[in-house]
């Protein structure tokens, strides 16, 4: 890993335990990030994660917050933030889904899903975006989704998050354009990871034109770029990574 090749900038990837998370995390690490890798639920999986990184020659911390918990994340990345200095990056990667047509969607099904995926674009951002303002530098990327866009069968939940967060990422980037500060959204396809585990693949597959699921690295691939200098000039842009599917 090329340790220290970014000199010393920090990126903070949430929802790193999981498949696309783990995945950004990795190669930022790769790209020689200090990467800062979160989780809520998932510690063993991200102790392990911080522990390959650190095998291999990278930098990375672990982190623990709710992002749907407004207090919780205030408190815990304005704590890092005054110890640590601003992020150079921020990766909004959590997200969960609890699919089901829209008359059997429960009010729990509901709540988790905003909280979580919209509420959580806000929880997490608000404790870091003056700090990055004030180095008039940095990049910020969020994780949509394709349902995002186009709206999924039995996901009205998942993509009513999705496409809150596509509206709430363009309106940031022009805010903090001025500031030199980009904000890009990653709306992925279907992805091979554990949310798609029970999906019927075999009526999705045919509808993308590549015929198969995308990889959580070719996903990475892009958030490493977006994070990267050479990408300083792209902001306000939702990019797909699905395949050809829309």
């Amino acid at each position: 890993m090329e340790n220290g090749g970014q000199n010393g900038k920090k990126v903070l990837v949430t929802g790193a335990s999981g498949g696309i998370g783990r995945a950004i995390a990795l190669a930022a690490a790769q790209a020689g990030y200090e990467v800062v890798a979160h989780y809520n639920r998932g510690k063993a999986s991200v102790d392990a994660l911080v522990a390959e990184i650190t095998a291999a020659g990278g930098l990375a911390t672990a982190i623990q917050f709710d992002v749907g918990d407004r207090a919780d994340c205030a408190a815990k990345l304005e704590a890092w933030s005054e110890a640590n200095g601003a992020f150079w990056g921020i990766v909004c990667n959590a997200g969960i889904c609890a699919d089901n047509a829209f008359p059997a969607l429960t009010d729990d099904n509901w709540d988790r899903v905003i909280h979580t995926n919209l509420d959580g674009f806000y929880n997490v951002l608000k404790p870091l975006v003056m700090p990055l303002c004030r180095k008039k530098r940095g990049r910020i990327i969020t994780i949509s989704s394709v349902s995002g866009v186009m709206g999924n069968r039995g996901q009205v939940n998942y993509s009513a998050s999705k496409a809150g967060v596509i509206g709430a990422t363009k309106a940031l980037a022009v805010e903090l354009a001025s500031r030199k500060i980009t904000v890009n959204c990653i709306a992925p396809g279907i992805i091979e990871t554990e949310m798609i585990k029970d999906a019927p693949t075999e009526h999705i597959l045919p509808t993308i034109p590549m015929g198969r699921a995308g990889k959580p690295e070719e996903v990475a691939a892009l958030a490493v770029f977006l994070l990267s200098e050479a990408a300083g000039y792209i902001t306000r842009q939702v990019i797909g990574v699905n395949g050809g599917i829309i």
